[in-house]
């Protein structure tokens, strides 16, 4: 409940304070919302309020009184906070409408150009989502050392700069756009293949993306193939979410997923929004990745699978974005085509500190290609590494079944 609320409510939170008080107090802003978070965590211990997202809405808003007399920014307004013209102008910013443009005004000012691409990615999903340290590392692959840098240059950047909170003029849109839907894909992954150490799928993230997806997509100026495409791609991975973890919270791999499970609904949905993306002339990755995913969910089963298909996208999808796990997919469905050669060739290429914090998937694919070519006590060996590098108990359960099963075999 209250995970939910955090991603829901967290970058409305911040976004409307940073519209009042500005981006000079961003951390000062940050560190009120975490306290409303903790505040309404020990109040509702014994009983959650009846309108929890309200309860939310008026502790903003005396937080942001609060918070203008904490930071004195503006001394002639605060004797007449509680009840003049300040206060109204307050309630308004809390409009449904002026929220959704505080929030649009957040996304795009955390993807500002003037900002280092690698330090503006930790800073959005901080300030968007409310990621941790942590969450960041996780979805960039990087140590929190490394996250805590860029987070402390991007502030510092704004600062210096005097950067505004506001959204681009027409010359600079698309470019910004771009960048807003990398973080959006970023904040998905997250929750359709979480680090957390409890939990392997974080519905809050996933809702949460296509929910900010669809506030983008509702200005007609932002409207975008690729923006719908990315939807699009959300609407068809997020349908198989229930077939992914069992009731036991075990991992149920693509092989053995009880597609009946998969829903319907999101996928005409994502069906709709990618047919929306035809009406533009841009293409990205996430109409590649889209058309991935929608050969798996036509397939009647794995057996199915139009694998030369999946193939040739993701050759294209390495083509025009490279990175190891793509790579590792290509190497993934060689597999299943049989090249046991190719798949080793990539396998050799390919390092598994490239992968970083999931470095795990690197040695759990090897010790697939290994057991399929019966080599069981080197493929036991690397699922022990992988062991050693997972943080997600429910898919170090899934590699010990993994190894487990291959000692029995082997005795």
């Amino acid at each position: 409940m209250i995970d939910h609320l955090f991603r829901h409510q967290y970058g409305k939170m911040v976004s409307i304070l940073t519209r009042i008080f500005g981006l000079d107090h961003l951390e000062t802003i940050e560190d009120a919302v975490q306290d409303t978070f903790v505040s309404a965590m020990v109040k509702w211990r014994q009983q959650i309020p009846e309108n929890p997202e309200a309860w939310l809405t008026k502790a903003a808003k005396n937080r942001a009184i609060d918070l203008l007399r904490k930071i004195q920014s503006n001394n002639a307004r605060l004797s007449k906070l509680d009840s003049g013209p300040s206060a109204m102008a307050i309630d308004r910013l809390f409009l449904d409408n002026e929220i959704e443009d505080s929030q649009l005004r957040m996304i795009f000012t955390a993807c500002h150009p003037s900002l280092d691409p690698k330090d503006q990615i930790a800073f959005a999903l901080k300030t968007i989502a409310g990621f941790s340290t942590k969450e960041i590392a996780s979805a960039l692959l990087l140590k929190n050392e490394t996250v805590k840098k860029r987070l402390s240059r991007a502030r510092r950047v704004i600062k210096e700069q005097n950067l505004q909170f506001s959204l681009p003029d027409k010359v600079h849109i698309i470019d910004r756009l771009n960048r807003v839907h990398r973080v959006l894909y970023l904040i998905f992954n997250e929750g359709f293949h979480s680090n957390h150490p409890e939990m392997l799928i974080r519905k809050d993230l996933c809702g949460e993306a296509m929910r900010l997806n669809k506030l983008v997509l509702s200005k007609e100026f932002l409207r975008t193939g690729s923006g719908y495409a990315l939807f699009g791609l959300m609407c068809f991975q997020a349908s198989r979410l229930e077939s992914k973890v069992s009731e036991n919270l075990e991992i149920i791999d693509l092989k053995n997923q009880d597609r009946s499970k998969w829903y319907f609904p999101l996928i005409q949905l994502g069906n709709e929004a990618m047919h929306r993306s035809l009406d533009f002339k841009d293409h990205s990755i996430y109409h590649i990745e889209a058309a991935i995913a929608v050969v798996h969910l036509t397939a009647k089963s794995y057996e199915a699978t139009d694998w030369p298909k999946i193939l040739t996208l993701y050759q294209k999808l390495f083509d025009i974005q490279p990175s190891p796990l793509t790579r590792l997919n290509i190497a993934f469905i060689q597999l299943q085509l049989k090249n046991y050669g190719e798949a080793l060739q990539i396998l050799e290429e390919v390092s598994p500190q490239e992968l970083e914090q999931r470095a795990y998937l690197y040695y759990g694919l090897k010790a697939e290609y290994l057991n399929t070519t019966g080599q069981i006590n080197n493929a036991i060996d690397c699922l022990d590494q992988a062991l050693g590098m997972v943080t997600n108990n429910i898919e170090k359960n899934y590699l010990l079944r993994k190894k487990n099963s291959l000692i029995a075999l082997n005795n």
